[in-house]
């Protein structure tokens, strides 16, 4: 009887241990696997935040300015000039959004430094108000372009970059 039990003892044993190498092995295999995939989805998620913003082609005007606002406050100003070039290209016979999206654009590049081309596109946005309907025009933009200019100006006499291009 001993014996017998040592046997059962023996072949429980061995089965254990089977199975637990099987487990085992089958364990390293699948995480393994969630390795490659966790790096597959990583690597698909760092691909899609580079590549440009897919813009939903229902998105009204408002929608459009709204989206980009809150890009700019999150300092997202990639996604924001997305969404004002979209604004721009889906509204060309609106010169109110034309206008809008322009100033935007150009303001967003002052937020990033980049003065000479903030400057030559507010220049471009006060080309609009020289026309006979430029009451009709939305003012604000005016006032704000000239500020803004005025800004960059003094800023370059300041530094001593008025020819200067940055």
């Amino acid at each position: 009887m001993n014996r017998t039990l040592e046997v059962m003892f023996f072949r429980f044993v061995t089965l254990y241990l089977n199975i637990g190498y099987r487990y085992t092995k089958t364990m390293v295999f699948m995480v393994k696997k969630l390795h490659i995939l966790a790096a597959f989805a990583f690597v698909l998620l760092i691909s899609s935040c580079a590549s440009s913003a897919n813009i939903s082609e229902d998105l009204t005007p408002a929608e459009l300015i709204q989206r980009a606002q809150e890009a700019t406050d999150k300092n997202r100003y990639k996604l924001a000039l997305q969404y004002y070039q979209a604004l721009n290209e889906r509204n060309l016979s609106n010169i109110d959004l034309v206008i809008t999206a322009k100033y935007e654009i150009a303001f967003i590049h002052y937020k990033q430094k980049k003065y000479q081309q903030a400057k030559n596109e507010l220049t471009d946005v006060l080309e609009y108000y020289n026309t006979p309907d430029e009451e009709l025009l939305p003012q604000h933009f005016k006032r704000l372009s000239k500020i803004v200019i005025e800004r960059i100006e003094k800023r370059e006499k300041q530094l001593g970059l008025s020819g200067k291009k940055n």
